[in-house]
């Protein structure tokens, strides 16, 4: 898995296709690489980290623009994917 965005990781960890959610994901990217510091969750170690000091693109989610975001990205990730598979529930059901 290559590093991406929160929403990006989500989607490989399900792996759904990209479909309308692609533009999303090119979107976050483009806010968040305004030099601001950036935050990412490392899975391995549980922790959070800052782009100077972040482990291998692997291991990560992220940019987060928070250490708070970034400490939730499991949670959101979940969140994420939990509206997502009641989206395609309903999308199948029409």
């Amino acid at each position: 898995m290559t590093h991406l965005t929160s929403a990006g990781v989500c989607l490989a960890l399900n792996r759904r296709p990209l479909r309308g959610r692609a533009r999303a994901v090119r979107a976050i990217v483009v806010i968040m690489s305004d030099g601001a510091e950036q935050y990412w969750y490392n899975l391995s170690t549980g922790q959070v980290e800052v782009s100077d000091h972040k482990g291998q693109g692997k291991d990560v989610m992220g940019p987060y623009p928070t250490r708070e975001a970034a400490q939730a990205a499991l949670e959101s990730a979940r969140a994420r994917t939990e509206a997502w598979d009641e989206e395609d529930r309903r999308w199948k059901e029409d």
